[in-house]
């Protein structure tokens, strides 16, 4: 096992791959992945699929084989299931290992449901019972709506990754509405110990937004002024993000928490999403570095989790500083640059940018189709 790897794992930190395609799970990668490199989970989501259908023949047999009439989107749902039915199969085995507690695979509903609660919760239901895998998770964006559809699966026993998450205040809801969910299973009678959730609260994003807006003040300023604005440019997710994980903290603690986990109940773990740096300047494992600690999630694309193998170094970091954390976000809003703003800019922007990767893959599965008749 990759010794970097190991350690992050050790540090209480579970590793999912922000990937996924049908070679992997075909030729023995994803496997090996899981065997060498402590992967323990799985994420998917339209963009991802957008570019693993676009690429190579892998999909065209099940495709081709498919009955007449179906519409694009029912194409690509036949085409998803399958695969993170398969990618379950293969991490079941760290899922009965941990009892429960890692060993997912997240499945997305479709961007365009995000504002519609009972959509959702129909799209919700019916992924769930296709892949008809105990460790599949169903991604529901962290929206208001998406909220109140994450409460309702989670009651009927549906495990829910909410993405999309950039505000510490959405995660106080997502957080309040999976203990809502928990107490009303417990209330009806039913069991809490195998219900799974995930928070993913997205990093790299919030950096490229507010370096954004920091490189407009600094192009205003005098030059002895440049120098310390320039210093708080990079910093900001990460102080995002610490504040999310001592939210966790604190909710996850007291006397209503301690009620449920003496049943069992698991926490909703912080998953750190969007973990490639954007910016070339920046330390390319630094949204792993910078927010290891226990019970939390990464989720990393390839080629950062590549990075972290080669060069990565291990420390329990996402609880360092915290206090340095709030003066940094304090600091940016003397500065005219508000969080809140930032945030709810960030959310509208990655549901616009899921649905037209949804767009996109539609558009390629129906090209395919005609390729393929036309043979």
């Amino acid at each position: 096992m990759a010794p970097r790897l190991k350690e992050l794992h050790a540090a209480g930190q579970s590793l999912w791959l922000d990937y996924i395609d049908r070679a992997m799970l075909q030729n023995g990668d994803l496997e090996r992945r899981i065997r060498e490199d402590a992967l323990t989970g799985m994420t998917s989501n339209p963009t991802i699929f957008e570019k693993a259908l676009a690429e190579g023949a892998h999909y065209d047999t099940q495709l081709a084989a498919a009955e007449a009439g179906l519409t694009p989107w029912e194409l690509f749902e036949l085409v998803e299931t399958e695969d993170v039915r398969r990618a379950c199969d293969l991490f079941l085995p760290v899922y009965e290992a941990t009892k429960g507690k890692d060993g997912y695979v997240s499945i997305e509903v479709s961007p365009g449901v995000a504002e519609d609660p009972d959509a959702t919760i129909e799209e919700g239901r019916r992924l769930w019972a296709t892949v008809a895998r105990p460790n599949v998770m169903i991604k529901v964006p962290g929206t208001e709506s998406g909220a109140r559809a994450v409460r309702s699966l989670l009651a009927e026993g549906i495990n829910v990754n909410v993405t999309l998450l950039f505000s510490v205040e959405a995660h106080r809801r997502v957080i309040e509405a999976y203990l809502d969910a928990l107490d009303e299973r417990v209330a009806a009678g039913k069991p809490v110990d195998r219900i799974a959730s995930v928070a993913s609260f997205f990093v790299s994003r919030v950096d490229s937004e507010i370096d954004k807006r920091l490189d407009a003040i600094i192009a205003q300023l005098p030059e002895e002024r440049k120098s310390y604005v320039a210093s708080l440019k990079g910093r900001a997710a990460i102080a995002n993000a610490k504040l999310a994980y001592r939210l966790f903290q604190t909710m996850f603690s007291g006397q209503r928490w301690d009620a449920l986990a003496a049943k069992g109940a698991m926490v909703q773990r912080p998953l750190w999403a969007s973990t490639s740096v954007k910016n070339p300047a920046y330390r390319d494992v630094l949204y792993v570095e910078q927010l290891i600690g226990p019970d939390t999630v990464n989720t990393l694309p390839p080629a950062t989790l590549e990075a972290f193998r080669d060069h990565g170094e291990v420390a329990r970091t996402v609880d360092q500083d915290v206090d340095g954390a709030e003066r940094l976000l304090a600091d940016l809003e003397a500065l005219g640059i508000s969080m809140p703003a930032v945030t709810d800019k960030l959310l509208v922007e990655g549901i616009a940018s899921f649905q037209k990767s949804f767009d996109g893959l539609l558009a390629g599965l129906e090209k395919k189709m005609s390729a393929l008749v036309a043979r």
